[in-house]
């Protein structure tokens, strides 16, 4: 019990003070227990419990590992150690538990984790003395022949097949929009307007719009650009051909759906968000000069 007790030695002095007394922790597969113990450690102010998903691996006795229900219904803040891709797959998998998540940047750019490992300890340590902000964050779903795929980054229709178009049409509010030619067709959120979006030439679009951008990847027609949409409009895509037998869909990036030609794509907004924790001093205009290096450092020149 030692290492448990070191880590909720101080929770006493700070309970009444913090609505987060049940923490979640999720790690990649890449991290060790022996890791994220020593960050842990190292925090003054700490919860009554804290639990680890079953999928973490070399994880004290001490501690228990819970299932991801189990995870949903005891925790009040989930957090989670690792790149967007760690938190892309975990906030599609704890959907409709309603609960906060924070993430701890081990990957590259990090746009939702955005607390770094050296940085880890000061926005605990605030985040359980109530000072953090909360922001909502909205998924896109794709619905076919009585499927759904949903994601938090984007929606990607493509032909499957390497370097070969597909060919479909986009209305919106039963009007057509245009039919095209491309790769693929890519429906980003907000959140995903820093990932896969704007590798595909979108905009990047501040987090909190109820908006979708809609880019065609690789249009045939070189008068094709990515337009932005507000996202409580009907969305239809029609597949019309490729070069397979079957085209795809796929939600950001780690889940994929085949789709037959002439089937009808109903895209929506799920009712469920993501409920991102940041520090207090959290700006998103900062997180793009850090991590798009936009800043312009003048004693360089």
């Amino acid at each position: 019990m030692i290492l448990k007790k070191r880590l909720i030695k101080s929770f006493i002095e700070m309970y009444n003070s913090t609505m987060f007394r049940k923490i979640g922790i999720i790690y990649k597969n890449s991290l060790s227990f022996a890791e994220i113990y020593d960050h842990l450690r190292r925090i003054k102010n700490y919860p009554d419990e804290i639990y680890f998903h079953e999928s973490a691996i070399d994880v004290s006795d001490e501690f228990k590992k819970l299932s991801t229900e189990e995870l949903g219904n005891k925790s009040d803040l989930i957090i989670v150690f690792g790149g967007d891709g760690t938190m892309l797959s975990t906030a599609r998998e704890f959907i409709g538990y309603d609960i906060p998540i924070m993430g701890v940047n081990f990957g590259r750019v990090g746009f939702l984790t955005d607390s770094s490992g050296g940085e880890f300890e000061q926005s605990l340590e605030d985040i359980f003395n109530d000072n953090f902000q909360i922001e909502e964050r909205s998924f896109v779903k794709a619905e076919f022949d009585e499927k759904e795929i949903f994601g938090l980054n984007e929606i990607v229709l493509h032909s499957g097949s390497y370097a070969q178009m597909m060919r479909f049409s986009v209305s919106v509010d039963d009007q057509l929009i245009f039919e095209e030619r491309a790769d693929g067709l890519i429906i980003s959120t907000p959140t995903g307007s820093t990932a896969y979006s704007l590798s595909a030439g979108g905009s990047i679009i501040y987090p909190n719009l109820k908006v979708w951008s809609i880019i065609p990847m690789l249009p045939h027609n070189l008068s094709s650009r990515p337009f932005i949409i507000s996202s409580d409009r009907k969305v239809e895509i029609q597949v019309t051909s490729g070069p397979d037998k079957n085209a795809y869909i796929s939600a950001d990036g780690q889940s994929e759906l085949p789709i037959s030609y002439g089937t009808k794509v109903n895209i929506s907004e799920k009712s469920d968000v993501l409920k991102l924790v940041h520090p207090s001093n959290y700006s998103f205009f900062e997180a793009c000069r850090d991590k798009l290096g936009w800043a312009l450092d003048v004693t360089k020149r």
